[in-house]
Formats: structure tokens, sequence, C-alpha cells
């Protein structure tokens, strides 16, 4: 499929777009081979002809250019800061463990195991954290990513979107059974003019909008020329924003009978919260949870032409100010001493949402599961939930193990599905080690 330079300039857009949709082909490189440090992408002043990755020509998001820019996306693209304010951070405390390199657990579909060591390579991992009771109990960094540097979290974006939505719920400043006209006048025509707040949380609307990647047509297109922060072809007659391009999705189906997993409701959740809350998400973010946590860095968030942070996926943040993040969550929203957000707004995360709604939309490696708040719940006998992202993102929770794990990748696939029969084991395992040998 050939797109012009205007539309691939926000090829991020559209991979963060679909968990069950893929980009590229399996590529010919490990991670080993595609390591972006050795092989010295953007490095001398200017970098030679050959190793120059640039945004306006989409070079960027070319495998395995990727594996550099994930870690880099502020030095190609507008952005927006999250900030973290001017106090100290909080620290995390350490008691690094010698046994998770060595544990050993069995791939979906396999009959031979692997150790998470090399979960992961095969994962394509460029950084990854466990938590343990709060403690960092293991931690490890590869090719360009740094202590000190931030990585794309793409789809992962959405769950924290899902999450401020659930607490202005459980505050009572947003109610999820309102249309989403009531709160967005714009949007009355569109699609999600009828569609309630909790439908869209839930990702249960009834759209006309494709993510089929290998489909030139798909709207997956339309909505990635629309956010694209560079210039318009003189001959570009449609929507110039994600908030333009929201007031065209037309109705498919019926709100409320399926899941479908579609990036423009996470869109829709981030004018939402604007228009309750009066602040865009990433100011938002900044002054209820980011300050609050005491991050160490800050994040922050990629734009369209006009400024508005991209909600479906746009959050860039470092590996350990994630994991405060999903520690918080694990202890009931509570963090640095303080309850940071409602309770209630947790205990809704982690009841999950229909599973026979979440059936219909095809994940056959997820079966038994639920998305709720815009996570995506395991039931699992850990009680499990979990952000994903495209390329290999993930938060996962795992209450009864005390456990929460981050990490950043960039596999050679957007498809979360490639990397699920590596990566949900291997977390499950990590969770029954750590609960059947606690340090």
């Amino acid at each position: 499929m050939k797109t012009s330079p205007q539309t691939r300039c926000l090829a991020l857009v559209a991979a963060c777009m679909a968990l069950a949709a893929g980009a590229h082909a399996a590529a010919p490189l490990s991670a080993t081979a595609s390591d972006p440090a050795a092989l010295k992408w953007m490095l001398g002043a200017p970098p030679p002809a050959d190793k120059i990755i640039r945004f306006d020509d989409g070079s960027y998001f070319n495998f395995p250019q990727l594996r550099w820019s994930v870690s880099h996306f502020r030095q190609l693209m507008p952005t927006v800061e999250v900030s973290r304010g001017l106090r100290a951070p909080v620290p995390l405390p350490r008691a690094l463990r010698k046994d998770i390199d060595s544990l050993r657990f069995t791939p979906l579909g396999a009959n031979e195991t692997m150790t998470w060591e090399q979960s992961l390579g095969a994962n394509y991992t460029d950084g990854i954290v466990v938590l343990h009771r709060g403690r960092i109990v293991y931690e490890r960094y590869f090719g360009v990513l740094k202590e000190s540097g931030q990585h794309g979290a793409m789809s992962v974006t959405k769950s924290l979107m899902g999450t401020i939505g659930a607490a202005l719920v459980a505050q009572g400043k947003l109610d999820p059974g309102k249309k989403v006209a009531e709160y967005v006048p714009e949007l009355a025509a569109s699609a999600f003019g009828d569609a309630t707040v909790h439908q869209v949380l839930d990702m249960t609307t009834g759209l006309k909008f494709s993510e089929d990647y290998a489909d030139p047509k798909a709207e997956v297109w339309q909505h990635a020329a629309a956010g694209s922060p560079l210039p318009k072809p003189k001959d570009y007659t449609g929507p110039r924003s994600y908030f333009e391009y929201l007031q065209t999705v037309q109705h498919e189906g019926r709100h409320g009978e399926a899941f479908g997993y579609r990036t423009v409701n996470s869109d829709v959740l981030g004018w939402i919260i604007a228009r309750v809350t009066g602040q865009n998400v990433n100011a938002y973010l900044s002054e209820h949870i980011w300050q609050k946590l005491g991050a160490e860095q800050d994040a922050y968030m990629t734009v369209d032409s006009t400024g508005t942070p991209f909600a479906g996926g746009g959050l860039n943040a470092g590996l350990r100010d994630l994991a405060r993040f999903g520690e918080m969550l694990r202890n009931d929203g509570r963090y640095n001493g303080q309850q940071i957000l409602p309770k209630a707004a947790v205990d809704d995360i982690r009841r999950g949402g229909d599973k026979q709604l979440f059936a219909k939309g095809g994940y056959d490696l997820l079966k038994g599961w639920s998305y709720r708040d815009m996570w995506w719940v395991t039931h699992n006998d850990h009680g499990a939930y979990m952000a994903r992202g495209v390329y290999g993102q993930r938060i996962y929770i795992d209450p009864k193990a005390e456990m929460v794990i981050v990490r950043f990748a960039s596999t050679p696939t957007a498809a979360n599905a490639a990397n699920d029969p590596t990566t949900t084991p291997a977390f499950e395992a990590l969770g029954k080690l750590l609960l059947a040998k606690p340090k």
C-alpha cells in the first residue's frame, strides 16, 4: 500500500489505533540485529545520509528505524508537556532479585519453555521495570532508551485517559449515562452524539470506522491525515484536526451491542474531559496525577496542528513514572501519602466490563477477558488488568501478587497478538513467583 507523506507523517496515530491490526510484516532482523544503538541512527552533526530518520517522509516509522524513533518522538514532532512540577521526585525503593531472569514459562501455543530473559529479546524490549510491594525488584534498559529517557506509550495512553474518566465519574463530575452530545454539542450530528459516556469508556459504540491498515480507503488513514501536524496538501479538503475529524464519524451498527476497539473513542473521551474540567488532558494529567505521584520526569504528548493532545496514543513517559502510576492503582488510588484517585474509580476498573460484549470483538488470545474504562481486564485468579499499546507497550497490575510491570518495546509488528503468546504467560509466571517466594 502506498500513501502520501502527508498521510504517513502521522503513522504514529495509525499505529496506536488498533491492537488487532498490524502495519508491518514480520521483520527479518532480531532484537540484537535491530538494536538502534548498534545501528547508530541519527549520530553525527549531521548524521550520514543513510542514518538520518525523518518525520515528514515517514521513515521514522519504518522498521528498524522505529526502534530509535519511539525513544525520540519529541525530537521529530510537536508535543505538549505533562509537567511533573517543581517538587523533588518521590523515590522508589529497590530490592533487586536475581531469580527473575531464569524464570521459565511456556508461551501460548508452544510445547517448549523459555526464560524470562529470553522473552525480553523475543519481544524487542526497550525497557522493563517490575515493582513488588512498591519496591523495584527488576529493571533493565536496552537500545537507546535510558533511565532518564521517555518512550512512546502508544495506546497505553488510552488507559490513563480511561482512568481519568472513571475518576470524574466517581467524583460526580461526569455522568456515564448521559449522551456525549450533552457534553460536546459539536458531536450531536456524528455517531457519537447519541452514544453514552459509558459506551465510549468501554468502546461499545457502533461506528463506521475501519482500522484496516491494508486498506488505503480505511477511515484510519483519514483520521491520521486530519491529525497530522504537517501542512496539508493544497488539494486537501478534509478535516484538519482531531476534533474536526470526530464530527465526521458516522453510525454503523448500534451502540452497546459489541466491543469494538477504535481509537476515536479515546479522542472523544479526551474532548469530554477537556469540557468537564476546563483543561486539556495533558494539563489535567499533570495537575491531578503526575505531580501528585512525585514523578521523576516530565512526560509529554504529541499534538495535532491546533495543539490538541492525542488522547488515543500520544503519551511519552519515563518507565518508572508509569510504574508509579500502576502502583497507585494497585493501592486503590492512594500513593505518596495521599488519595490521588477515588477508590471507587479503581474498583470500577478492576471489576471489568461485559464479557459477552468483549467476546464479539474477536480476540482469540484473550478469551474470558473484558474491557472497562479503557483497561483490558484478564479476570484471571490474580485479578490482573492491563494497559496495552501497539509494538509491545504494557502496564500490568497483579493485585494478588502485589506486582506492577511496565514494559516499553519496539516490536516489528504492531499487533499485540504477535507478542501476547510470550507476554501474557511471562507476566503471569512472574506473578506466581513473587506470590510464592516474596522477599
